[in-house]
């Protein structure tokens, strides 16, 4: 029996829950954050294409400090079940709220920086902690 719903027919509620006991926890949590996406209205960062202006929405999974031409600038890594993205603000040590596992709401023009699709300094907006 495969995990994959049948062409043509309607999935059942039995085959939805066989579904979800057969998946992984990080597949269910891709899953959560892509639904977030879609009801947000966000583009999925899977999508976007370099030099593009969007609004993405995700997970923060890792916050650095890593200065970049001697200027302290803080990255994280987005993640929102269909890719991940960098997000940058340059001159900054830490924002407050900024934080691994945090959702939040980020807009900007995204750049792409060896291979990796990223944001510089975007306008962003934290999502409530107890969605969560």
């Amino acid at each position: 029996m495969s995990a994959v719903p049948r062409s043509g027919k309607p999935v059942g509620r039995f085959r939805r829950m066989f579904d979800r006991l057969s998946s992984s926890q990080e597949d269910l949590e891709s899953e959560e954050l892509r639904e977030d996406a879609a009801i947000a209205g966000c583009t999925r960062i899977g999508d976007c294409q370099d030099r593009q202006i969007v609004t993405v929405t995700g997970t923060l999974r890792t916050v650095t400090l890593r200065p970049r031409a001697g200027v302290p600038a803080l990255e994280a890594e987005l993640f929102d079940g269909s890719a991940a993205l960098d997000v940058v603000w340059l001159g900054r040590r830490s924002i407050v709220g900024i934080e691994p596992g945090r959702k939040l709401i980020a807009s900007g023009r995204i750049s792409m920086s060896r291979g990796r699709r990223v944001l510089f300094n975007p306008k962003y907006e934290l999502r409530p902690l107890g969605r969560e």
